[in-house]
């Protein structure tokens, strides 16, 4: 009889095992964000889900496409990398550059329409979800006068990531 209850534990505790953990909840009982790491596999990927995503919204309101600008993007990298170096997030450089400034610098002659920021653990569509929900970032992402659209990050090793999204005319 022992014999039986013994090995009815151990596979009751096998079983158990097996289930997958839960979320870990905060003291809030939300769960505790975990970081996004983005891999090299995925790095490629990235600005397309983001143009893609932008796009899927945009047509959604009868606004035209924008197209991913090589200028715009390469404008959006320097200053994610300077967000990172200065640690905070905010529209100007850390030489005084104005989003202006930086679209200028990289040759983009069209109409900067505005530049949107972000310092999250989050992903690009979770991020864009936040942009979305506020007034301020979603007319530059929704503005009319938008072909253009250029998107980079920085993350530190610790998963924070610096988004920048510019959007041109």
């Amino acid at each position: 009889m022992i014999r039986l209850f013994t090995v009815l534990m151990v596979a009751v505790l096998g079983l158990a095992a097996c289930q997958p953990a839960g979320p870990s909840v905060g003291a809030d009982g939300r769960p505790i964000a975990t970081a996004y790491k983005i891999s090299q596999r995925e790095a490629g990927k990235i600005p397309f889900r983001m143009l893609d995503s932008v796009n899927t919204l945009r047509t959604s309101s009868a606004l035209p496409p924008v197209e991913l600008d090589s200028q715009l993007t390469a404008a959006a990298a320097t200053h994610s990398r300077d967000m990172q170096v200065q640690n905070r997030p905010w529209h100007f450089g850390s030489d005084g550059s104005s989003p202006v400034d930086r679209v200028r610098r990289v040759g983009f002659a069209g109409l900067l329409v505005g530049e949107v920021i972000s310092e999250t653990y989050e992903s690009e569509l979770e991020t864009l979800g936040a942009w979305m929900s506020q007034p301020d970032t979603r007319r530059i992402i929704m503005s009319p006068d938008a072909r253009k659209m250029g998107f980079s990050w920085y993350q530190e090793e610790n998963g924070k990531i610096w988004w920048t999204l510019v959007m041109g005319g």
